[in-house]
């Protein structure tokens, strides 16, 4: 609207002023025409009751005092030049024909006479202020020229620019008007356009999967902001069935993963199990002499493989069930310096910037934490390696604590990146790959996050990040 009211105003100006321009041109020459022809009446008058004969020679006599009389009466400047474009008589009191006196050129000479009404109005502009000149030929009775009648500089009359000025003055007022108006219109129209899109904007960014959506009523006065509503608030609630059907379904999934790595991780032990009583069942020989030894062999063996079932649903009953946190405050630097005196390698090294970093945690879980990660850096470095070490970090930065774990051992392959934490995986031929899973649980559940940096072949650095609760 306000782009409409300014462009319509522009060229209703531009219209205005090209029309003014046009009239007062017109104007102006219609009133050089006028006085010309006024004038000219006079001269006519005038040679009409001369008694000098109408030759070219005899204009000075004829208007020796009669120019001043038809000046004064056509209150107009009057000269009068011969057809060579001489001067010969000016109606300029204290003018006096001298040898270099004005003459018309030879250009505007063939214009008069070749033009259709032998007249010709030149145009110039002085200090800003347009003159018109105008040019004619004076006849005789017979129609036959005898001498050039030159009006000079009659100036442009100003009504018209003035007229112009008050227009546009008047224009301006009432267009810059018409803009306030159509601001605060504009301003309000969009507003209330804009209110109920802005509030279905913050409605449709708080939209998530992960928590209950709300509905917006029906409250904008637009028809198809109402219809926006409605397609909105169908779609919130065919996501609020999806979204419990996509959380039934990675129910089931986990559960049935769960129950297949459960099948996999206890069929392991349970095939030498197997294959150990079919062998005791063949050979067993109540005579033989070393029955107690081979029944005792036998019995660790079976002892053995059910304790690593016992490690598995071990394993898999920590890790669905996370032990409820007992925080306390602790001094983390010293606990992390205790959990390394439980290993035997002497190529464990650790550092700390700090002696003291206090914190509200829990202590079996923060041990739990190092434990499993300098196992792993221990475990990934090639027993057949001769340089080995493992580097252990503490240090705090800003209101948190910043736990590393590097190792100089193979490293970690780039396409295993995005399964590290995953559970069930790993790449070590022991283990269930719980360990990075449950620590992970266990970091997230103190709001912090642990990150790691790694070049195959060169070894790998974990990040634990943790807030520093004093309460």
């Amino acid at each position: 609207m306000i782009v409409l009211i300014i462009a319509t105003s522009i060229l209703l100006i531009t219209i205005s002023i090209i029309q003014y321009k046009s009239v007062a041109k017109e104007y102006n020459q219609r009133r050089v025409e006028n006085i010309e022809r006024y004038v000219k009446k006079h001269i006519n008058y005038v040679l009409s009751n001369t008694t000098y004969p109408l030759t070219n020679e005899n204009i000075k006599l004829i208007f020796k005092d009669k120019i001043h009389e038809v000046s004064d009466i056509q209150n107009a400047e009057i000269q009068i030049y011969s057809l060579e474009g001489k001067l010969l008589k000016s109606s300029k009191e204290s003018f006096s024909v001298e040898p270099h006196s004005p003459t018309i050129s030879k250009f505007i000479l063939r214009l008069v006479r070749s033009s259709i009404n032998k007249r010709y109005v030149d145009v110039k502009t002085i200090d800003g202020i347009k003159y018109r000149s105008s040019y004619s030929l004076i006849k005789n009775k017979k129609f036959k020229p005898i001498g050039i009648l030159l009006l000079p500089n009659i100036p442009d009359d100003g009504y018209y620019e003035k007229e112009l000025n008050n227009f546009l003055i008047h224009l301006a007022q009432v267009y810059t008007f018409m803009i306030i108006v159509a601001f605060a219109f504009a301003y309000f129209l969009s507003s209330f356009i804009t209110k109920p899109i802005n509030d279905f904007a913050k409605k449709l960014s708080e939209t998530s999967l992960n928590q209950k959506s709300k509905i917006i009523p029906f409250s904008a006065k637009i028809k198809e902001i109402n219809m926006l509503l409605i397609a909105y608030n169908r779609m919130i609630e065919e996501l609020e069935r999806n979204a419990i059907k996509l959380a039934q379904n990675e129910r089931d999934l986990a559960w049935r993963e769960m129950a297949k790595q459960v099948a996999h991780e206890i069929k392991n032990p349970l095939t030498p199990m197997r294959l150990t009583v079919q062998s005791f069942q063949r050979r067993f020989n109540p005579e033989d002499a070393n029955i107690k030894q081979k029944l005792n062999d036998f019995s660790e063996s079976l002892i053995q493989q059910i304790d690593t079932m016992s490690s598995v649903a071990s394993a898999f009953s920590n890790f669905a069930s996370m032990p409820a946190q007992q925080n306390e405050v602790l001094n983390v630097v010293e606990v992390v310096e205790l959990t390394l005196d439980i290993f035997n390698e002497d190529y464990i090294v650790f550092e700390s910037q700090e002696k003291e970093i206090i914190s509200k945690m829990d202590r079996t879980q923060l041990i739990r934490v190092i434990t499993n990660l300098v196992k792993n850096a221990t475990q990934a470095i090639p027993s057949a390696q001769k340089n080995k070490w493992v580097l252990v970090t503490i240090k705090k930065i800003a209101n948190e604590v910043i736990i590393s774990i590097q190792d100089n051992g193979t490293g970690i392959e780039k396409h295993n990146f995005n399964n590290i934490f995953e559970p069930k995986f790993t790449t070590k031929n022991s283990g269930m790959g719980l360990g990075l899973g449950i620590i992970k649980n266990i970091i997230e559940n103190y709001n912090g996050t642990i990150t790691f940096e790694t070049k195959f072949g060169s070894g790998t650095t974990f990040t634990v990040t943790l807030p520093i609760t004093n309460t």
